[in-house]
């Protein structure tokens, strides 16, 4: 099925910059949420990123107007009715994605694909909550979209090979380069990132470290282009310890949370986004 028309649902960071990335790739996107608020604060996100890209020559004109008339949103899935792709990017809760997916299930044409840019949780769990498990997969975008080239392609126990075959030419469609993993928690990139992330949490918590020297070692010492500290808080914490929590679950007391990092979400000290987590916005 030629894929000409996208839904995304969730117009958070991952959503808006995965509409944003379909857009100016020259497809039609229905992106849905169900707060309008949210729905407005994306539109401006894209419109301030599609500017930046565009002035520093990484967009073209034709790709810029496209983001413009490209897109349009919705408060509610009932335009997911006419998409022939849906990509959902609801908040990583498992119980909420399932309820998205039936839901989904039931809107589409049954030959629709229905993508999740879940990034830590089973792509077969997702897949058991519709009729048509064969269509499920999982796409995990890297934040952020616009600018990073990755997307875990990830099969649940019943994606055919045709799906995949279709979420691989489409994320290569996108000037993205996709890697497939399987569906083990975390998959390949938070099964490692997360755990690293959590280490250096410990690593503040016991003293061994300030936030700045933590990650200074890993900046210059690692050559990571940014410390683990940093990119928890560009990630949210929130998000951090759902994905270690997933893990902790899923693969034992090895990756069990560290307790500061738990403490500060239950503080709401949650990165960038609340304007506090391990430094200060």
């Amino acid at each position: 099925m030629e894929i000409e028309h996208i839904a995304v649902v969730g117009a958070g960071t991952m959503g808006s910059g995965i509409a944003q990335v379909c857009a100016t790739s020259g497809y039609q996107v229905t992106l849905i949420d169900i707060l309008p608020a949210q729905l407005e604060r994306a539109l401006a996100a894209i419109a301030q990123s599609v500017e930046k890209l565009h002035s520093k020559g990484r967009l073209s004109d034709e790709q810029r107007q496209a983001a413009e008339r490209n897109i349009a949103t919705a408060s509610n899935l009932s335009p997911a009715a006419e998409a022939d792709l849906v990509i959902e990017a609801v908040v990583e809760d498992l119980e909420v994605k399932r309820r998205t997916f039936t839901e989904l299930d039931e809107l589409t044409r049954p030959e629709v694909i229905l993508a999740s840019n879940t990034s830590s949780l089973s792509i077969t769990a997702l897949g058991a909550a519709t009729k048509r498990p064969d269509k499920v997969i999982g796409m995990h975008f890297m934040n952020p979209v616009p600018l990073m080239q990755l997307v875990e392609i990830v099969r649940g126990m019943a994606t055919s090979d045709e799906t995949t075959a279709t979420a691989l030419e489409l994320t290569k469609s996108l000037g993205k380069t996709p890697v497939e993993a399987r569906d083990y928690p975390g998959f390949i990139s938070n099964r490692i990132l997360c755990p690293m992330i959590n280490e250096a949490i410990y690593a503040l918590m016991e003293g061994v470290g300030t936030p700045e020297a933590i990650d200074t070692v890993m900046k210059l010492g690692m050559n990571h282009p940014m410390g683990p500290l940093e990119l928890a808080d560009l990630i949210g914490l929130d998000v951090v310890l759902s994905i270690m929590n997933v893990l902790h679950e899923g693969l034992g007391d090895k990756y069990r949370p560290c307790p500061l990092l738990q403490r500060m979400v239950a503080a709401g000290h949650l990165g960038r986004k609340t304007g506090r987590g391990f430094y200060s916005y």
